[in-house]
Order: structure tokens, then sequence, then C-alpha cells
């Protein structure tokens, strides 16, 4: 336990120092997605005839005021402001700009000599210009001329977020400073998720707890999603249609809140949760499944109805989230402090997430790339608390255990003498392999003893009597007592059991007020496999018992051995 808390701690230090390390890495140059220099983008809805050469000529005509997505869909032209930087061999420029739902772009560069460079892409070969982040990258042709504007036209753009987002020219030393910076970040996510899936995995496989299941589903969409939404999966395949790894996006991430949820409702004890809350959670996770699914089936042509209900379900799962941290709170649960550490940045970055979508908040890059980060963080403190719920787990099968200890010997052990009573005896003694020899010892004149005594003097002798029985027992015999004042002994033939000196012990004990008690011994020997043998072993002890107080008690008297 203690080298898995010391490996999950490594583990933390090395994904928050991964985490911290993002803010000095833009500082000092070697950002991550957000490099270069902001373009401010005018836009201007496409008409019949329009002319790219006419456009590029007439800035006037776009609008620099009215919110990109409040245009809508459609097709559309949009330009930038002036730029004035030269694209040189030796300091090559690129565009870098965000990944939406277009079925087209042409790309125009016009230089200040008044050359064009045209390029033009579909959705089916948007792939290669892809960089981690999800970042279209745009390489501008070198020049001596400094490019002086730039000119989109956008084809079949469903303008959910907007028609040209987060432009920027960069260099290409800072377009790769960003991949590396950003391939530092996903590849310590990857790694650390990958660890953490097997891990539990293996555990899982030990321990079946149903909750360790739900997390490696989670870790394994997250890892999937991660490969989608970070640009890996069109570096991987570049020739992948957008629209498909953007259906991808939101297929994995719902799935993915889906696991959580499950994940949540395994990890939880089941006091947690009522009914109505078991019922919310069913209904978000199929409203999850449900929508995640149909999404793919139905983009890009309906993405623009679709993205709304996306981001009501989760606004759901937020609300069922809440619910159910106040139903762990309300009961008391052992857990609720690890998990509301491990919830609190997923359910805050989703919640910037679905406020981005709906419009209320602007775009930018760490919000669209937020759920990634938050699910790691989520993913590594709730490996924490599974640690910590094992363990839990593991205190209450080991008291279980040692309680069902206490209560089989319990019942397996005559109250008053500490021996085994006769069930037990029975149980434990049928079966023995190889010849036994059965002894039984009844005291004799107990009920003058009792007399004389009374009932506590009467016990403390049945205790002193089962002591030195207990004491003079060879190994590996089993002693019980049998009946009132009748004791029981069964062991191999091959011990060194001699009844003559139980009988000197037992006259040579201390007895309460000095009393004298005596004991007569019946013995015989002969196989114990079963039922039977034991009745028929028992009859020949018994009758040699009765021979020995018919002689005048306090001696011993042998059965002949059964052939």
């Amino acid at each position: 336990m203690r080298a898995t808390l010391i490996l999950w701690l490594m583990k933390a230090v090395a994904f928050v120092t991964m985490l911290t390390g993002m803010p000095a890495a833009q500082a000092s140059g070697y950002g991550a997605g957000q490099v270069g220099r902001p373009l401010a983008v005018c836009t201007l809805a496409a008409q019949p005839g329009d002319q790219a050469s006419q456009l590029m000529r007439q800035p006037d005509r776009f609008d620099c005021t009215t919110q990109q997505r409040d245009l809508g869909p459609g097709t559309f032209w949009a330009i930038s402001a002036p730029i004035g930087q030269r694209s040189s061999v030796e300091t090559p420029l690129t565009l870098r700009m965000s990944s939406l739902w277009q079925d087209g772009v042409d790309l125009y560069v016009l230089y200040a000599d008044g050359h064009v460079a045209v390029m033009r892409d579909r959705h089916t070969t948007y792939s290669r210009r892809i960089q981690l982040g999800a970042i279209v990258e745009y390489p501008l042709p070198p020049r001596a001329a400094p490019v002086e504007r730039l000119l989109w036209h956008v084809e079949g753009a469903a303008n959910l977020r907007g028609i040209v987002v987060g432009a920027r020219i960069a260099t290409a030393q800072q377009s790769a400073r960003s991949n590396l910076a950003m391939a530092a970040i996903y590849a310590g996510f990857a790694g650390l998720a990958i660890a953490l899936m097997i891990y539990n995995l293996a555990l899982w496989a030990s321990l079946r707890y149903p909750f360790q299941l739900a997390y490696c589903v989670m870790m394994l969409m997250l890892i999937c999603y991660a490969a989608t939404s970070s640009g890996a999966l069109a570096w991987a395949f570049p020739g992948i249609d957008n629209h498909l790894r953007l259906r991808l996006n939101y297929l994995l991430l719902t799935y993915a809140c889906a696991a959580a949820l499950l994940f949540a409702r395994a990890f939880f004890e089941e006091h947690v949760f009522g009914r109505r809350l078991r019922l919310a959670i069913q209904l978000t996770v199929a409203a999850l499944v449900t929508v995640g699914t149909a999404f793919v089936l139905i983009a890009p042509s309906g993405v623009r109805y679709a993205d709304p209900v996306f981001s009501s379900v989760f606004l759901g799962v937020l609300i069922t989230v809440s619910a159910t941290l106040w139903r762990a709170w309300r009961s008391r649960s052992n857990y609720l402090w690890i998990f509301a550490i491990a919830w609190a940045l997923p359910i805050f970055a989703a919640s910037v997430r679905v406020f981005a979508n709906l419009g209320w908040i602007e775009w930018h890059f760490w919000v669209d790339n937020s759920t990634i980060l938050a699910m790691g963080t989520e993913a590594l403190i709730s490996s924490i608390a599974i640690a910590y719920r094992i363990r839990l787990l593991s205190r209450e099968r080991d008291e279980a255990i040692a309680a069902e200890t206490v209560a089989r010997r319990l019942a397996d052990t005559d109250p008053l003498t500490g021996l085994l009573n006769r069930r037990a005896f029975l149980a434990a003694a049928i079966g023995r392999q190889g010849p036994q020899t059965l002894l039984l010892l009844d005291l004799d004149h107990f009920k003058q003893v009792n007399d004389t005594l009374g009932h506590d003097g009467g016990d403390e002798v049945l205790r002193v009597v089962a002591r030195s029985l207990r004491n003079l027992a060879p190994r590996g015999a089993l002693v019980a007592r049998v009946g009132g004042e009748e004791f029981a002994m069964i062991c191999g033939i091959g011990a060194s059991l001699d009844p003559n000196a139980l009988l000197v012990r037992l006259r040579a004990t201390r007895m309460p007020f000095d009393l004298r008690v005596t004991a007569s011994v019946g013995t015989a020997t002969g196989p114990l496999l079963d039922e039977p043998d034991w009745k028929a072993l028992y009859r020949a002890a018994d009758a040699a018992l009765f021979a020995a107080k018919a002689a005048g008690r306090d001696r011993v008297r042998a059965a002949p051995i059964a052939a």
C-alpha cells in the first residue's frame, strides 16, 4: 500500500508540474496552442458573382462589428486586418486558426506586390493541416514582398463558434515550439491515463469492484478523446475526414462522461442513492449515450441543431453530479471529500465549456482544450480515491473476517470450558485418516460434587478438568466436552497418550475447597472415516467406560482394537 501511494504521489507531482509549466512556457516563448500575433477578422456573406480579386481591394465592404456566430450558417468571405509582415525562407510565416465545422476553405494570401497565393481545402483534405491542439495551420509561401492581407472563402460554415476563429500569424519556429509543448502535455496525459487504466484493470481482475471497471472505461474513452480532440488522430491518419474527427470528439466525450457518472454511481456507498437520484443518473447516462450516438449520425448536416442539445445534456450532467455530491454530504459519505476535490475542476471546466458553446462567454484556446486537462486531473485524483476506497473496503473485510472467526469460534466452543462442543468435535473428527483412539472421560460422583460445592463450584471443577485435558493432549488431538460431566479426546494411534497418567494428573490437581475428584476412562481404537465408523468407535469406548465404572471407578478400561 505504501509503495502504491508513493507511485500515485509521483504521478500527481508529474501531472501538476505539467499543468503549472504551461504558463511559464507561454511566457518564455515556448507557447502551447496560442502562439504568434492575433489577427482581427471581418466577415461578409457570400453573394453570387463575388470575386476574390475584387474583395481584396474592398475591405470596407466587410462587417467588423457583428459577432460572427450571430450571422448564422452559410457561405462567407472573411478578410484580415493589414499584416505587413514578410514570410521568408529563413523565417517562414504560418497562419494558425481553430478547426470548425466547414465544408471547405479557400485561403487567398495577398502580397504587397500584388501577387496572390491560393490554398484550397475541403473537409476531406483538411486534416493534413491539423496541428496538435486541433489548430489548422497554413504555411504562407515565402516572397520578397510582405504579406498584406488574408482572405478566406468559407463554404458550408455551421457557424457554431464563428466563421474564422482564433486566427494568428506565427513563425514556423513558434509553431514547432507549440507542437512540442502540446505534445508534452498530451503525452503526459496519455502516459498517466494508460498507466492508471492498466493498473486499475489489473486490480479489477483480482478484486472485481464495479467502480474499477467503470473507471477503466472512463480512462479508455478519455484516451481516445484526447487522440481525436488534440489532432493526434489527424497526424496518424492525414487522410481522415475532418468532419469524422469532429464527430468522434462529440461521441467520445459523451461516452467518457457517461462512464464517469457510472463510476460515481458505483463508487459511493449504496445509501447515498435514493430512488430519484438513481433514476436521474440512469436517465443522464442514457441521454449522453443517445445524444453522442445521434450526433455521429446526423452531423454535419444537422449540427446546428444538435449542438445546443449536446450542450443541454452537459448541463444535465452538471446538475446530476451536483445532486450526487449533495446527497453524499447529507448521507455523510466517507468518500465525499476526496470525490469533491476530484470533481471540482471538471465541474468548473464543463461549466465554462457549456457557457462558451452557448455563446455566453468568448471562445478561447484553453476553453476548447480545458476538458482533457480537467478530466486528467479528475482521473488522477479519482485513482487516489480508489486507493482510499479499497483501503476502507479491505479494513471492513478484515473486520468482517475477524468477526466471523470469533462467531465461528463461539459457535464451535463450549462456553463453560473453552473446549470444542459436540458438534464441532464431530465435524473435525470424522474423516481423519488412519486408526484413531477415542478416549471418553466421565467424572465420578459429579452429582455429589455439585451438591457439596454448588453449581458454581461444580462449574469450576469442570474448568479445571478441561484445563488438565488440554495440557495433556498430544499434538494434533481434539478435546471436547460432549456432555454434562463427560469429556472426549481423539488422537492418532501413534500419539503418546497414557490414560492412566491422565488419571494420576487429575488426582493430583488441586480442586476447589481441596475436594478430591476422580474420573473413569474408556478407550477404543479404530477407523474414523465416516459417521458409521464414529458410531461404532463411540459405542466401543462407551462400553469400556461403563466397564471402568462397574469395576469401581477411578480407573481405565480399553475396548478390544477393531480388526
